[in-house]
C-alpha cells in the first residue's frame, strides 16, 4: 500500500486539533474565575477588612 500524500496527512492532523484552542481558553477562564472568587473571599473576610480599614484610617489621619 502506498502512503497517503503529505497534504492529506497535514489536513487530517489539523482537523484533529480543531477545538483545542477553545478548550484551552475555557480552562484558563475557569481558572481565572476561581482565582477571582478566592480573592473575593479573602478580601471580604473580617480580618482583611480590618487591616484595610486601618490602612485607610492611618492614611487619612496623616
Amino acid at each position: 500500500m502506498s502512503d497517503p500524500p503529505k497534504d492529506r496527512s497535514l489536513a487530517a492532523l489539523h482537523t484533529e486539533e480543531d477545538g483545542l484552542a477553545t478548550a484551552e481558553y475555557g480552562i484558563v477562564m475557569l481558572g481565572a474565575v476561581a482565582f477571582a472568587g478566592l480573592l473575593t473571599a479573602i478580601l471580604t473576610s473580617d480580618t482583611v477588612r480590618g487591616w484595610l480599614e486601618a490602612i485607610v484610617q492611618r492614611a487619612l489621619s496623616a
